[in-house]
Formats: C-alpha cells, sequence, structure tokens
C-alpha cells in the first residue's frame, strides 16, 4: 500500500514503472519524474487502463476515492474510458457548436450569392441582439425561455419592427441547426405568440384624385434635376425606390424597351423584367442629356460620391421639402398605382407581376413570367399614357 509520503519519494529510473496501491490502482513513473495515477481494471472480459490523474496534484488518498468510484461504475457495467471519450466528445460537440459558430456558418452560406450589404445588416444584429446573450451557449442547450427573453429586451426598447426582424434571423439559424443535425427540433416554433404584434402602417400614398393633382404640380417641384427624373422614373414603373437607386446603364435593352433589373435589386432576389413606355424612355433620354451622352455605371450617383448611389432617403426627401409628408411616400406609389390598374380593369395577376410580388410556385412563376410579358407591356403603356395626360396640363 502507498502513501503520501512513499509516492513522494518515488525516484524516476532509466525506463518507466510501476508502484501498486491495490485493487488495480498504481501510480505510474515516468524516466522524467512526472507521477500518474493509473487504474487497471477488467469490463466484458477486456483489460483496460483509466487515466485518473498526475500526483500531486491528485493526492493519493483522492487517487482512492475516484478508484472507488470507477470500480462501483464497473459493477453497474459502465465503462469508466468509454464513459470519460463521451463527456470529452459532447464537451467538444458544445464548444464546436454554440449558436454563436452556428450563426456565423450559416450566415456563410446564406450570403453566397448575396449582397455584402444584406449579410452585414444581418450580422450587425445578431452581433447587437443575440451574441451578447446566447452567443457563447451551446445551441442544442438554448430554451425558449431564453429565446424570449433575449427578443423581449429589443421590445422593450420600443424597437417591435427590429424585433421581428431579428427573430426571423434567429429562426433562420435554428433551421440551418435542424438541417445539419446540431438539433432535432426548431425551438422557435414553439415560442410563436410569446411577442408583442407591431401594429401594421401602411405606406401612405395618393388617391387617384391627389395622384392626378400632384402630376399637375410636378413640374413646379423644387430640387436637384437628377432626383426629379429619379422620381419621374419611378413613377412611370412603379418598382422599389431601391432598384431605383441601384438602377445602371447596362441594366436597359433600348431596342426592346426593357429594363431587366437584376435579382440583387429586388426585394424578391429574382430577375425582373420592366416594359418600357415610350414615356419612361423619354425620361431616360433627359437622364442621358443630365450625364452628357455617358451611358456607364449609375444612373443616379450620389452627389458627394459618384461610385455610390444616391441614399435611400433621396427620393422620401424630395416628396417631404414638397409638402408631402405623411401624404405620400415613394413605395406609397406602387399602392396608387396598383390601385388605379385594378380599377380600370386590368388583371390582377398581371398588376401583381408588374409589381414584383412573390408567387411562391416556382413553375407558375416560370409560366406567368412569359404568359404576362405582352399583357404587361401593353398595361405600361396605358400607364404611361395616363400620367403623361395629367403631366401635360402642368405645362
Amino acid at each position: 500500500m502507498l502513501t503520501d509520503l512513499s509516492c513522494k519519494n518515488l525516484k524516476p529510473k532509466t525506463k518507466d514503472y510501476k508502484k501498486f496501491d491495490g485493487g488495480g490502482l498504481f501510480l505510474l513513473v515516468r524516466t522524467n519524474g512526472r507521477k500518474y495515477w493509473r487504474l487497471k481494471y477488467r469490463i466484458a472480459g477486456r483489460e483496460k487502463l483509466l487515466a485518473l490523474g498526475a500526483y500531486p496534484e491528485i493526492s493519493q488518498s483522492e487517487a482512492r476515492i475516484k478508484k472507488e468510484e470507477n470500480r462501483r461504475k464497473i459493477r453497474e457495467g459502465i465503462d469508466p474510458v468509454l464513459e470519460k471519450k463521451h463527456i470529452k466528445s459532447d464537451l467538444k460537440e458544445k464548444h464546436d457548436n454554440t449558436f454563436e459558430k452556428v450563426a456565423l456558418e450559416w450566415l456563410e452560406k446564406w450570403s453566397h450569392g448575396r449582397t455584402g450589404r444584406e449579410s452585414s445588416i444581418r450580422l450587425s444584429r445578431l452581433k447587437r441582439h443575440i451574441f451578447p446573450h446566447l452567443g457563447n451557449t451551446p445551441i442544442k442547450d438554448i430554451t425558449t425561455k431564453q429565446l424570449i427573453a433575449v427578443i423581449k429586451k429589443i421590445e422593450d426598447k420600443g424597437t417591435l419592427a427590429e424585433a421581428k426582424k431579428t427573430r426571423g434571423i434567429v429562426n433562420l439559424v435554428f433551421k440551418y441547426a435542424v438541417s445539419t443535425g446540431r438539433i432535432v427540433h426548431n425551438i422557435m416554433a414553439d415560442t410563436v405568440g410569446a411577442y408583442k404584434t407591431a401594429k401594421v402602417n401602411h405606406f401612405p400614398h395618393f388617391t387617384e384624385r391627389e395622384f392626378r393633382e400632384f402630376l399637375q404640380n410636378f413640374d413646379g417641384l423644387k430640387g436637384n434635376m437628377l432626383t426629379k427624373l429619379a422620381l419621374k422614373l419611378l413613377i412611370f414603373t412603379f418598382l422599389r425606390s431601391g432598384a431605383i437607386r441601384f438602377a445602371c446603364w447596362e441594366e436597359f435593352d433600348f431596342e426592346k424597351k426593357e429594363w431587366r433589373v437584376p435579382a440583387d435589386h429586388m426585394k424578391m432576389k429574382r430577375l425582373h423584367i420592366v416594359p418600357l413606355s415610350k414615356q419612361s424612355l423619354e425620361v431616360l433620354e433627359e437622364i442621358k442629356r443630365l450625364h452628357k451622352g455617358n451611358t456607364r455605371g449609375l444612373l443616379f450617383p450620389s452627389y458627394t460620391n459618384p461610385s455610390k448611389p444616391i441614399s435611400d432617403n433621396t427620393l422620401s426627401k424630395a416628396l417631404r421639402d414638397q409638402g408631402y409628408q405623411g401624404k405620400a411616400t415613394p413605395h406609397g406609389m406602387r399602392a396608387t398605382a396598383s390601385t388605379i390598374l385594378n380599377e380600370r380593369g386590368f388583371e390582377s395577376d398581371v398588376i401583381e407581376m408588374q409589381l414584383a410580388h412573390c408567387e411562391r410556385n416556382k413553375v407558375r412563376e416560370s409560366y406567368n413570367h412569359a404568359q404576362y410579358l405582352p399583357k404587361r407591356r401593353e398595361m405600361m403603356d396605358w400607364w404611361g399614357n395616363y400620367i403623361q395626360k395629367y403631366l401635360s396640363k402642368s405645362e
């Protein structure tokens, strides 16, 4: 039987050697003088060896306690070596699968084919709202209670829209974790109903009478000519302002009279074809003249940095400066156009396709894209003439 004194006095030799304490426990003395506790045992007919730690970090009395604990496990049919491997494996898995690591892995894959701006916005939300609270937590250990608490912190600041967008990102991360085998269930689905619901505020938009008055007063609008032309192109095409801001000359096919808006400029991330009325083409010619015939790059470059587009506030500010705050927005022009076109009897599917609203059925989407293009051309020509009729009254 070993004592702490005898353990301490054991000296290294030219070869490693063992000093037994009984019951399979022994102290292994290395040639470098380091000493390690080991437990030799048999289970399922096989002899195995379990490391219990180094001496003197583990004393002789502590080593005996560990021996008895593991002997009890062996009697119960538990293999201590396998148990230790499983524990280490679980720890490694948890370390490798924290929410932050899984989220960054998801974002890298999600970002493929998307703009850097989209990715940076999502990463920013994760860093601001989620990582400080759950970033280091293994994703499989996160509870619904924790998720709800984190989202409520955002809600308590009064930013319900931000909370909703952040929830959407977290939901995608959990879906990715399920698909990659990290977890078996997306617990975000269990938190439905636990959050505040933001009141839906529709974009302010003109009635038809107000729209006609706006068009009649359009030439009197103050401000930069390029901004006025951007607003005019938005009215003729009723695109989202992002597509207008990022418009580049190479997107336009003047022979086919089409504007092929790239997928990364569209909300639904798919190519969108806009048939161009003669009025839209005339606006483009005016823009060309302002650019002195240069048809490379952006149609509407920033005034301070020509390599970048005008800001997302430029068109909104142009309307506000003319006294339309709370009455109309660039995005609201889409609702005005939709209302007028529906009231004139144009097919709702044709209008929706031109508005680039999402069609979930991809087969139908492809079919409609081809089927409705002639009808969309007819509709956009009518829309161009309708607008021009009231613009002309301002002359």
